[in-house]
């Protein structure tokens, strides 16, 4: 009887598109819907529980023919730091990045404070982040520390 060592991919080779890898099993869906995935006609393949050497387990996603504007990538920041966005072309990887939070985040995040006057008048809000690593945002107006559990996406 022959043993076989033969290791099969997990997800399909993406032709044109974007990959986001590494995405924390635990905020996979997340990452889903801030980008509006199920709005898309795309082809887009979604793997959760995968095997990571780094995380134990890992979510990917792979999105035919999509290339993402700073700021969708700035909401993948805010949910998963860390993660790595692969831009594929012609079945070939040709450029990879690690996405971090920004030094300062506008538009993305709702205040955590009622009173704060971007949740009261019709402006952007504006955030410093204090802490890449933990997602910790200290708002530009009134000055609340907002933490990972408390972040609202606009």
């Amino acid at each position: 009887m022959k043993c076989n060592t033969k290791k099969e991919l997990e997800v399909a080779a993406l032709e044109n598109g974007t990959v986001i890898d590494h995405i924390p099993s635990n905020v996979l869906f997340k990452v889903v819907s801030i980008l509006d995935l199920d709005q898309i006609s795309n082809h887009i393949t979604i793997g959760n529980n995968l095997v990571s050497k780094k995380l134990g387990k890992k979510g990917i996603i792979k999105i035919a023919n999509k290339f993402f504007e700073p700021d969708e990538i700035n909401k993948i920041a805010v949910i998963a730091p860390n993660v790595k966005l692969n831009i594929i072309r012609n079945y070939e990887v040709v450029e990879k990045n690690n996405v971090i939070l920004p030094d300062t985040i506008i538009g993305i995040v709702k205040c955590s404070n009622p009173k704060c006057v971007t949740n009261n008048e019709p402006m952007k809000t504006r955030f410093t982040v204090l802490d890449k690593q933990n997602t910790i945002l200290k708002c530009c107006y009134c000055e609340r520390i907002n933490k990972k559990n408390e972040i609202e996406l606009i």
